[in-house]
């Protein structure tokens, strides 16, 4: 087994499913992966199964956690961070499943926390200006705001406090309560930065670029904006309240 794996969440992703494991597969550094399925009516499960006979023949590499029905990002996240501590993997990634976050950049990722002794890596697409392709000016306004809006309320010293391109060191996990987690959208990938934050570990960005999906269609919708705006004011009041223990074993 290698100490690294990549979470990749899938609802009707059979036009890039068998395309991201390939590219995470052929990656210089070994990673495994996880593909959990919300049980894509497309048979994205179905094509993962297929290629889990020919990639598993040697080595365990190609993992897939089969879920009920469409139960939202966040809940795949944790499902999945659960399953990479149970097996006791070292590094645990997320990225998505349709290449707008570029594959090779997952050891970049490995590399900060591995080698740079930092606990969290973020693929962050703003930490050096706004690297996005191919979104229109409108989405990269909202997306850019969305995170200045999170550092305001916050003060979390992070740019890109909504990516979902990121590499943890597996105590992070162990530390963050999974079960308290409630956030689905864009409000998970903000609240597992503050928290990372607020327990004293070390969070580096690095940088990246961002390209819009070309093959299946956007998970967004406007209840994950709405979801972002308050539970950043829900986030940091809470914290007010709470004490976040150094100990980080």
């Amino acid at each position: 087994m290698n100490n690294a794996i990549v979470i990749i969440p899938t609802y009707n992703e059979r036009e890039n499913v068998s395309l991201i494991i390939e590219a995470v597969l052929a990656l210089p550094r070994e990673v495994d992966i996880l593909i959990v399925d919300d049980n894509s009516p497309d048979g994205t499960a179905s094509i993962v199964e297929a290629l889990q006979k020919k990639i598993n023949a040697s080595a365990t590499r190609l993992h897939l956690l089969k879920r009920a029905g469409k139960q939202g990002l966040g809940t795949a996240y944790i499902a999945g961070f659960k399953y990479a501590l149970e097996k006791g993997y070292a590094f645990i990634l997320e990225m998505d499943a349709d290449f707008s976050h570029d594959p090779k950049d997952l050891v970049r990722l490995i590399d900060a926390c591995e080698t740079e002794s930092n606990d969290m890596a973020i693929g962050s697409r703003y930490v050096t200006g706004v690297n996005v392709v191919n979104w229109p000016m409108g989405r990269v306004l909202l997306s850019w705001f969305a995170s200045w809006y999170v550092r305001f309320i916050t003060s979390m010293p992070v740019f890109d406090t909504t990516a979902g391109f990121i590499c943890y060191r597996r105590k992070v996990l162990e530390t963050i309560p999974l079960d308290e987690i409630k956030f689905v959208g864009y409000a998970f990938q903000i609240e597992l930065k503050f928290k990372t934050w607020k327990y004293g570990f070390k969070l580096k960005e690095v940088p990246i670029i961002f390209t819009e999906r070309v093959r299946g269609q956007s998970k967004l919708s406007p209840g994950i904006f709405k979801e972002a705006f308050f539970g950043v004011l829900q986030l940091e009041i809470k914290s007010w309240f709470k004490k976040y223990d150094s100990n980080k074993g």
